[in-house]
């Protein structure tokens, strides 16, 4: 309920106001140093707006092929960045010709090598954001954000993209001194979750008591295992002793966005769905199962003999 409270009170800000002066400004700087100091190449920003978009909106506006980023943030949230033909291409010629070349090239579809290229200005310009935005406000929903990985076209990022809204960073932005010109799109969740602008700590923050740190060392060395179930097939015992190398067993319930997080004895905690971090698998949890009946019952005492419920008349007749 909280969160959606936050959500209708973010939406109804005037949007004149959503990430000025902080990002607008942090954002320009961050990017044309990025390119300067990484591979020489003079980066000026033409126009730069910022917007709260829908999910929707946003696979509408990307460019065609342009080069899709995932961004990894805060509390696992996610963020994409994309770059028109004609940036990536200004890019990867900066970086192997040491120079651009005299003649656009065609633009086309970038790869997974194109992406390795860039990853490093990509990184550098989100360094310089969170840097320039480290006392601002605008650092809880701009700052954090990494490169994750690369994605071939738009399309997963309807699965893998689930916040209601979006800021959407619109920049037409100059490349070098021949007039090349492409856009660049930083889309961030709208609703931040990331950490406020750090205050320094005072002497009392600062002493903590010692056993608060025993306690922390106790408590983050104990294990947990959790299992992801994905889904579950019951076989007749025949059927299973006669299996053989290359048979396919049929999971009819199995949903990669309905995946079931239980304990080693079973118990379901939570749920979640299949995603990625940093180009590894991972679960994103979407909603957790709590149980307080269950266990307050599990704790309840048993009630004395003196305070149970009576027998029947009939029992207590019958001895």
């Amino acid at each position: 309920m909280t969160d959606v409270i936050r959500r209708k009170i973010d939406r109804a800000r005037p949007t004149q106001a959503e990430g000025a002066p902080g990002a607008d400004r942090g954002w320009r700087l961050a990017l044309a140093r990025a390119a300067r100091d990484a591979m020489g190449l003079d980066l000026e920003f033409r126009s730069l707006t910022i917007a709260r978009l829908t999910l929707a909106e946003i696979l509408d506006l990307a460019p065609d092929l342009a080069l899709l980023a995932l961004l990894d943030g805060p509390r696992g949230g996610l963020g994409v960045i994309m770059l028109a033909p004609a940036v990536t291409a200004a890019f990867i010629e900066k970086q192997t010709l040491g120079r651009l070349g005299s003649q656009v090239p065609p633009p086309r579809k970038a790869s997974r090598i194109d992406a390795a290229m860039v990853a490093g200005v990509i990184d550098r310009a989100l360094v310089g954001l969170d840097e320039t935005l480290a006392e601002e406000a605008d650092f809880s929903w701009a700052g954090g954000f990494r490169y994750a990985s690369y994605l071939e076209d738009a399309r997963p990022l309807g699965l893998l993209l689930e916040e209601d809204a979006y800021r959407v960073l619109s920049a037409e932005v100059a490349l070098g001194t021949d007039g090349r010109a492409g856009r660049v799109l930083l889309v961030l969740p709208a609703i931040g979750r990331g950490e406020a602008p750090a205050i320094p700590e005072t002497d009392a923050d600062v002493e903590a008591p010692h056993f608060t740190a025993a306690l922390s060392a106790q408590v983050m060395h104990a294990d947990c295992r959790l299992d992801a179930v994905i889904g579950r097939l019951t076989l007749p015992l025949r059927q299973i002793m006669s299996l053989q190398v290359g048979e396919t067993l049929v999971l009819t319930t199995a949903a990669l966005d309905a995946i079931s997080v239980e304990t080693i004895d079973g118990q379901r905690v939570a749920g979640a769905r299949l995603g990625q971090h940093r180009g590894m698998r991972a679960l994103k949890l979407n909603e957790a199962v709590t149980t307080p009946s269950a266990a307050s019952s599990t704790l309840r005492p048993a009630l004395p003999v003196a305070a149970a419920e009576a027998p029947p008349p009939a029992l207590r007749a019958a001895g």
